[in-house]
């Protein structure tokens, strides 16, 4: 255990490096988010628990918090990818532990984790300010304890796969899909205490999903805000189609839906990988070692089922509309297809696993050895491609404030706008912004009585502010735009200053 342990440090350190260096930990939108919502528990005008905000589950950003008060930390994202590369090495311990165990081979296990931690769309994502590796730790150690519990029986292990449960049902929603099939193991393989093994398990896991409800409802007034409200995917989704945008492929669709997320697999993990796992699903239909695929096939099945519901969305280079968005969800059959193909090696005798280990592992190597270069990635490609506009607007407007602004607060929304002022160096507790409640709804609604800040800046994707602004110089509060930004398929940017 303790060589998976150096060898998953050593490359998830070695992938991290060299991203950092390469400026890419906060290409992708949702990293820059992720990263902003823990810094900004700390540094607002307001600070505290109520900072986390409502549809992205709080582990992750909680987890951030030990660096993300660090400017330069912040600053870089690395407050936010090393609190990643740390899961992946946890997931990779867990993993080996769990296929060991299922297997009963080391060079199993190893082929596995090799798989898993080769692919460098995942090395990618744990490099960076993202919370799929992190649901992949919590996903691996429900693996190791319901196997470690089949052969063993202990309560102990009914309770670390509960609370792997709970970290997962606070890091991802994919977590709370998880939990009445975990469930239905301990009612179907508890030798005896059936009923009370699965209970005990449920009322441990489920204690995530009842705090958040609980979280939304007090400081938002839904327990379901998270689901159904203006921030959250199913309220963003029905103002687009409000607008004339397009119902997304997949919607009440399900070959649609299983068409786009197996492209997006296959982009994400790899030809050989896909054959091989195919491959190795007979073996353990043959073995009947059938858990650890059924568990890990859960997380695809969800997305399918997301895609379908209208939800979430996949787009792919190779269909309609021939865009990059939510790739990284075929990651989700990763783990599926390294354990099947896995499962190939321990059909080998003993004498002969260490050279079919190789041979595995260079096959699937092959696929990315020939496309060495992040544009072969589609994950990275994805994040290159979708915030190229957003890092051109970041920039200029970040170079702008960097220079005139010397205090007097700055008016702004959240979201994107977020990362101009990380990247001009202005801590968030400089703006007020939607999560700075009452003083945020006061301004925009009586700009009159509650809006004092010396700055102002807007973006065409949140006409709050632009708004705001407007009605205050109605009110004889004069803001003048001292800069747009307008570039080509993005939001227009506006500074202001107000006039004294």
């Amino acid at each position: 255990m303790a060589a998976v342990v150096c060898a998953l440090a050593a490359i998830g350190g070695a992938a991290v490096w060299w991203f950092y260096n390469s400026g890419y930990l906060l290409y992708y939108g949702d990293a820059l988010a992720h990263l902003n919502i823990a810094r900004r528990i700390v540094d607002s005008r307001t600070p505290g628990y109520d900072q986390i905000g409502t549809v992205w589950l709080p582990l992750p950003h909680l987890l951030m918090l030990p660096l993300v008060g660090n400017d330069w930390w912040w600053r870089s994202g690395l407050a936010g990818a090393l609190p990643s590369a740390a899961s992946f090495v946890a997931a990779g311990a867990f993993l080996f532990a769990a296929v060991r165990r299922a297997l009963g081979s080391s060079a199993a296990a190893w082929a596995a984790v090799l798989l898993v931690a080769a692919n460098p769309n995942l090395l990618y994502l744990q490099s960076i300010p993202m919370t799929e590796v992190m649901l992949f730790c919590c996903l691996f150690a429900i693996a190791y304890f319901t196997v470690a519990f089949h052969q063993d029986q202990k309560w102990r292990q009914v309770a670390g796969a509960g609370v792997a449960a709970l970290a997962a049902t606070l890091t991802r929603y994919e977590g709370w899909f998880l939990i009445p099939f975990v469930a239905l193991f301990f009612l179907l393989r508890a030798r005896r205490n059936r009923v009370l093994a699965a209970a005990l398990f449920s009322l441990i896991a489920c204690l995530g999903p009842l705090y958040w409800m609980g979280h939304n409802w007090w400081y938002f007034g839904d327990p379901l805000e998270f689901y159904r409200g203006v921030y959250s995917a199913k309220g963003i989704y029905q103002n687009s189609l409000a607008r004339g945008m397009q119902p997304y492929q997949g919607d009440h669709n399900w070959p649609k839906a299983a068409l786009y997320y197996s492209v997006a697999v296959r982009l994400c993990v790899g030809l050989p990988l896909l054959l091989l796992g195919a491959l190795g699903m007979a073996a353990t239909i043959r073995r009947r070692r059938l858990w650890l695929p059924a568990l890990f096939l859960l997380p695809p099945i969800f997305y399918i089922w997301s895609m379908h519901s209208g939800g979430t969305p996949i787009f792919v280079p190779q269909l309609w509309p021939y865009s990059y968005y939510n790739t990284r969800y075929g990651l989700a059959a990763l783990p599926f297809l390294a354990v099947t193909a896995a499962a190939l090696i321990a059909l080998i005798p003993a004498r002969f696993r260490a050279g079919a280990l190789a041979a595995v592992v260079v096959v699937v190597g092959s696929t990315w050895a020939l496309a060495a270069a992040p544009e072969s990635w589609v994950c990275w490609k994805e994040s290159e491609v979708n915030s190229a506009q957003r890092r051109a607007w970041t920039a200029e407007a970040a170079a702008f404030l960097r220079e005139r602004y010397t205090g007097g607060g700055i008016f702004t929304a959240f979201g994107d706008l977020g990362g101009v002022f990380l990247e001009a160096g202005l801590p968030l507790r400089e703006t007020l912004h939607s999560g700075n409640a009452p003083h945020w709804q006061g301004a925009v609604a009586r700009p009159d009585l509650f809006l004092w800040e010396e700055w102002a800046v807007a973006s065409s994707d949140t006409p709050m502010v632009a708004s705001a602004l407007q009605r205050a110089r109605k009110s004889g509060v004069r803001y003048d735009c001292v800069r747009i930004i307008a570039l080509r398929d993005a939001p227009v940017i506006e500074i202001y200053r107000r006039t004294r």
